[in-house]
This record gives structure tokens, sequence and C-alpha cells, in this order.
């Protein structure tokens, strides 16, 4: 902690400053949607979950309308190999057959889905832990081609067609914060493992969000001299794509930045999210903290 933020934290004046400072964009996203996806690093922290948890109530508290949606990859492994089943990937994502489909819903669905909804109620919110087969939430279909175009077969790895925003606007009506796990359903009722960035894509563009927070163990989007970029357009964020600036696993979570974006998200934004209060920092603050992407820069 900077000697600067210590004595501001020590000082209750220097504390209703902040506060004061941050009612601007507190009422800015008044009665906004918020989806928030967490994972990578972030999840692997006990105390980094605790934050996590007192920023998510907090937003719910000052008007927010937060949805969280998790990851769960590392908990998977170490499942997998906890029951001796082999597991591979293609493209960065699992091959998912039928005796993996079930520890994947097992894992993402049961225990870090609680233990992410019991940590948001033990910081005093309301959470619901939901999976995309409850009520028929994320409707999927299997995933044929990786994204360069080529027919893939992984298993049971699907794609959402449709989210039913109706369940989810409900819920934040009467003050449930909820909390999905990436599982969809098909047309007869077979599970299917979702990648998260992807649910959390699919979720923000059905509702309109304000804004799709990517928390992952990254700073965000480097440039050739390795610096933090702020700021891109889509047609920015495609441009770097194309010259290889945005590369290997960085390359899905901006493509779904930009799909959430054309699919009506005001912003999606790549934040870290082992930073401290990373959340809070992204939305109540004049520069966040990771790279936001934009259909167009303001005023154009």
């Amino acid at each position: 902690m900077s000697e600067k933020l210590a004595s501001a934290v020590a000082d209750p004046a220097a504390k209703a400053a902040i506060l004061a400072e941050a009612l601007p964009y507190m009422r800015r996203y008044s009665g906004k949607t918020v989806v928030i996806k967490y994972g990578g690093h972030a999840m692997g922290e006990r105390d980094v979950a605790r934050r996590f948890a007192r920023d998510v109530v907090l937003l719910k508290q000052v008007g927010i309308n937060p949805i969280i949606v998790h990851g769960g990859g590392p908990q998977i492994g170490q499942m997998l190999d906890r029951l001796g089943i082999k597991s591979s990937f293609i493209d960065g994502l699992r091959v998912t057959d039928a005796a993996t489909v079930e520890v994947v819903e097992m894992v993402l669905s049961g225990s870090i889905n609680k233990e992410l909804a019991a940590a948001v109620n033990h910081a005093g919110g309301k959470a619901i832990g939901l999976s995309g087969k409850d009520a028929d939430l994320i409707r999927a279909r299997k995933l044929t081609k990786n994204r360069t175009g080529k027919p893939v077969d992984l298993g049971f790895v699907g794609e959402p067609w449709h989210v039913e925003a109706p369940i989810l606007e409900n819920l934040m009506r009467s003050d449930i914060i909820p909390v999905i796990a990436p599982i969809g359903v098909g047309e007869q009722g077979e599970t299917y493992n979702i990648n998260a960035d992807t649910v959390a894509g699919a979720v923000a563009a059905a509702l309109k969000a304000s804004r799709l927070l990517l928390l992952t163990d990254v700073v965000g989007v480097l440039d050739d001299k390795k610096a933090l970029v702020n700021e891109l357009t889509v047609a920015e964020a495609e441009a770097m794509i194309a010259a290889g600036t945005i590369s290997g696993g960085m390359i899905p979570k901006i493509e779904t930045c930009i799909d959430a974006v054309e699919g009506g998200v005001e912003a999606a934004v790549i934040i870290d999210g082992r930073v401290a209060n990373a959340i809070l920092l992204e939305l109540f603050a004049d520069r966040g903290v990771g790279t936001l992407i934009r259909r167009r820069r303001r005023g154009k």
C-alpha cells in the first residue's frame, strides 16, 4: 500500500473525500447492469475472493445490478487428476467427453458456484447460485468449429445461442445477485461445458449491460512497448489482432469483448483481478485499471 493511500485510509476526512469523488460514478451506474466474469488467478486465493465479494455487495448497495459468471478450469483439472480421468485441450478448450462433463458440472455448478455465492452472502449480499440448466437459462449447442473456422470435435463443449434474460431481470429486481456457472443445456437436455468468458459476454449482450468486466490474471492489452493500453475501439482492437500485437490467449478474450459490444453492451473491460478492489477502481475512477473496449470513442 502506498504512503498516500495508507494516509487516506487512516484519515476519516480523506475517506469522506474519496467517497464524495466517487458519487458521480455511482450516479452514472445506478440502475445499470454490470456483468462480471470472475476467473483466472483471481479465484485461487481466499483473501482475493473475500475482497471480490465485498466489492460486488457494495455495487448492489449503491444501486448497481451486478451479475457474476465464474470459471473454474484449474479446479476442474485438479478433480480430474484426483479421479484419474485424463483430459486434453484443443485451441485452449478442454475436450469434454461424457465422463469429463460430469466432473465439469459437479465442480462448476457444485463446489465453486456455491462457495462463491456463500462468500457474497457472508459479505452482506443475497446471492443465488445458478447454472445455465436452471430454468433453461443458457441454451447451448455443440461447438463444432475453432476460432479459425476449422471443424473440431470437442465433445460436450458448447456455445450459447440464447440467454433467458427475463429470469435474471426478475432476480435483480428482487435484490438477488445471480452467480452463474458456465454450464449450458442442449435441445435434448444434454449438458454443455461453455467457456466462462463466452457465457459472460452472452449474458451481458442479452441484458444490454452497461459494462462487461472480465477479471483475469493479466493486466490487460499491452502495446508493442509492453505498456498498458487503457482504451480501444472495436476497429483498433481488430487491427491489433491482425498485426499480431494481440495474440495467444488474449485473442478470444478480446473477441468476447467485441461480440458483447456489438451485441449492445456499452463497453467491455479486461481487468487484472489480482489488483485489490479492481472493480471499484474501474467503475468509480476517471481511468480504470484495465483495457476498455467500446464501439467508438466518446464524441465520435
